[in-house]
């Protein structure tokens, strides 16, 4: 279980609210908005209203004391680069922020965030991947040359063994999974075989597997 103070309540940070909820983290919740911070109460630890712009306010928090704090202001580039920015100030242990852009990433890196999401432009690339190659059931990108693919078993592959296929040697492309009936299947061998209408969880350089998998 973790700590997170989570800054801005609109619908990323009310999602994020969520998960982190279902996971069992203790979370205060933060916005300007009274209206956001009663609605996001029934799944935080606490919620408070207040400006984080505001050195005062964020230091009455006790940022230091929270493993992770996160800054999901979407809609107000200067407050999230304030408070990004006050936050390290503060002594936070580790500041994720949203970037709505990519010169808005570059701003809250160098101004104290350690690490970025960028939650339209991830999603972009997973939609763009997705739902242009009708084997492709999930995509995780892990940097800007490795990627995690869960695709269906292609035809060819069918009935012969992970030995047969001997993709990493072919390809560079490790094989993770095979989730077969909805259940995830781990200890895969050279003498696992492939099963029609099962998936397979694929990783490696993301050319490698385009070129491997026709993507």
């Amino acid at each position: 279980m973790k700590s997170v103070l989570l800054i801005g309540l609109g619908r990323f940070g009310r999602h994020i609210a969520l998960k982190l909820n279902e996971m069992n983290h203790q979370v205060m919740a933060v916005d300007i908005n009274e209206d956001r911070v009663n609605a996001v109460l029934p799944y935080t630890t606490n919620a408070q209203i207040g400006d984080a712009t505001r050195e005062d306010f964020l230091e009455s928090l006790g940022v230091n004391n929270f493993d992770v704090c996160i800054v999901a202001i979407g809609d107000d580039f200067q407050s999230s680069l304030e408070t990004t920015s006050l936050l390290k100030e503060l002594g936070a242990k580790y500041v994720v922020s949203r970037a709505a852009r990519d010169v808005h990433a570059k701003f809250l890196l160098r101004n104290g965030a350690d690490e970025i999401v960028y939650p339209e432009k991830q999603l972009a690339a997973w939609t763009a991947i997705r739902y242009t190659a009708d084997h492709i059931l999930d995509y995780i990108e892990l940097d800007n040359e490795h990627a995690i693919f869960e695709i269906t078993t292609p035809e060819n592959w069918v009935g012969k063994t992970v030995g047969e296929v001997d993709v990493r040697n072919k390809h560079g492309i490790n094989i993770m999974a095979i989730k077969h009936n909805g259940e995830m299947q781990l200890n895969i061998s050279s003498q696992t075989c492939f099963v029609k209408g099962d998936s397979i969880m694929v990783l490696g350089n993301t050319k490698d597997m385009q070129r491997c998998f026709h993507i």
